[in-house]
């Protein structure tokens, strides 16, 4: 399910190529529990069964968060990224029960390396971590939970869709591709969704893609102090230099 119905078809076409000729594609707003009962409803009622639910949908919002005009609109990056996982979970879990099925969910590195000016996005990926962890010990072993935590990922995220501060969903393509995010490298789209795949089928708990992110985590939990002095060097070193550029408020 997704808003875009032309990007439904085209996922849809892609998936018959594929092999998959039966497909069934859904327009709707994950971020809307009633748009999210009726795909699950017509997910089941057309193919008989629930086997897997897959929650990717995400957007983002870059900005120091005292840099926000207004708080409240914010509030799209959590109904998408936290409730638009929620919500169809909920609906899910009844039919997943039947067949042992599996729940796969997209959060990020971020979560865990926290980086600034993702203040409410990482958030509401950490809310997700914490929220599936929590349903492990109720749904299993009767449902399986992959927690995928990608890094810098080819999407259209990366290409610079976000959320900006008037709270209006916008892409700009260059934001990511200069500075010191634009030359890190990133993953393919279709070699993480391959490597999401494989983990799944095989019942792994976790998936970091790109995997040179795992030691960041353990260094972040040994010496959190670099990775401060670091993304304060990176992200906010105009800011600190030059008093004229610290926000302004009324």
């Amino acid at each position: 399910m997704a808003r875009r119905e032309s990007q439904l078809q085209k996922v849809a076409d892609t998936a018959r190529e594929m092999g998959s000729p039966d497909v069934l594609s859904v327009c709707g707003d994950v971020s809307n529990i009633d748009d999210c009962k009726r795909f699950i409803d017509e997910a089941v009622n057309h193919f008989g069964r629930l086997d897997h639910l897959v929650n990717n949908a995400g957007i983002n919002r870059i900005c120091a968060f005292e840099d926000a005009n207004d708080v409240t609109k914010l509030t799209p990056v959590m109904d998408v990224n936290f409730w638009g996982a929620i919500y169809p979970t909920y609906f899910a879990i009844p039919h997943l029960k039947k067949n042992r099925g599996k729940i796969v969910v997209n959060a990020t590195t971020g979560a865990l390396l926290h980086p600034p000016k993702l203040s409410i996005y990482t958030a509401s990926k950490a809310a997700l971590i914490c929220f599936y962890e929590t349903m492990r010990v109720e749904l299993g072993p009767a449902i399986s939970i992959t927690i995928v935590t990608p890094g810098f990922i080819q999407t259209e995220m990366t290409q610079g869709k976000r959320l900006p501060v008037d709270g209006v969903v916008k892409r700009n393509r260059g934001l990511f591709r200069n500075g010191f995010i634009g030359a890190l490298p990133h993953m393919s789209s279709k070699s993480c969704a391959i490597a999401i795949v494989e983990a799944t089928c095989r019942g792994a708990r976790y998936v970091t893609e790109p995997k040179w992110y795992r030691p960041l985590y353990v260094l972040k939990y040994i010496c959190p102090e670099l990775f401060e002095w670091s993304y304060r060097a990176f992200f906010f070193k105009s800011r600190v230099s030059d008093p004229s550029k610290q926000p302004k408020r009324d």
